[in-house]
């Protein structure tokens, strides 16, 4: 099993402890069944919104990292959720992901412009299997900001040039920079789990357009089915509103178990 981990630029709110317990549960059932499981769980440790908070709280994203990750641990920890057996960290697995970018651009999927790398969408033909969506329907309603370097609005990007100020590392065709979110699911995953593998979770909100691309990249990498089975959980509704941080209308683990008891949270 992956299932998709949280991004660590802040504590955990009640929407990531519901993803948590979910698959805890569905980990905990599996086994109690008698499978062998190998539950990976990633930790997103560079991205547009650690680069952000780290620069507003000045310090690295690294030192980000190491201060919110343990909050996690500590959270998930009073919810009784089972550590992972394996928790790789994005920036650990950068080589791989690099590689697999350059896979991509030698298939002739991927191609790079002076900003980046995109994944070409419309060269995958299944796009759109796992949510639904449609080719065409996403085209109609996209628009496409005047200086586009992208050759069609839906592609997206693999690798991210470097602006000033970021974190970067030596990336595919030179490209100085870091990875785009997409990528890094799909290299931890296919590195520590295989090709294919079973099962892969996340949140309803990641299936459009987090796990669409990760199937897109990764079976156009590979020529096999990336993951054989996928489990979203719902969210944590507040007046009929998805509890989410960019809303405003979360509260932190903390906050909750600070008034509740651990068991009847979970």
């Amino acid at each position: 099993m992956y299932v998709c981990g949280p991004t660590v630029y802040d504590v955990g709110h009640l929407g990531h402890a519901r993803a948590a317990v979910s698959f805890d549960i569905i980990r905990r059932y599996l086994k109690y069944k008698g499978y062998k499981v190998t539950f990976v769980s990633n930790i997103t440790d560079v991205d547009d919104k650690m680069i952000k908070r780290a620069a507003e709280e000045k310090i690295t994203e690294e030192q980000l990292a190491a201060k919110i990750i343990p909050e996690y641990e500590k959270d998930y920890g009073a919810l009784s959720v089972l550590p992972p057996d394996i928790q790789p960290r994005a920036t650990q697995y950068i080589e791989k992901m690099v590689r697999l970018v350059e896979k991509l651009m030698e298939k002739g999927v991927a191609y790079a412009t002076d900003d980046g790398v995109y994944f070409e969408v419309s060269k995958f033909k299944e796009y759109g299997k796992l949510s639904h969506q449609k080719l065409d329907e996403l085209r109609a309603g996209s628009r496409v900001a005047v200086d586009e370097k992208k050759k069609n609005p839906e592609d997206f990007a693999v690798w991210k040039a470097a602006k000033p100020g970021e974190p970067k590392w030596k990336g595919p065709a030179g490209i100085a920079g870091r990875p785009g979110w997409h990528i890094e699911c799909s290299a931890m995953s296919m590195d520590l789990l295989g090709e294919t593998f079973d099962i892969h979770g996340g949140g309803i909100d990641l299936m459009f357009p987090h796990h669409e691309d990760e199937i897109a990249q990764s079976e156009m990498a590979t020529g096999r089915t990336f993951a054989k089975y996928w489990m979203h959980n719902g969210h944590i509704m507040v007046k009929k509103e998805k509890m989410s941080k960019s809303l405003g209308n979360f509260f932190t683990i903390k906050e909750i178990l600070a008034k509740y008891n651990p068991s009847g949270v979970r």
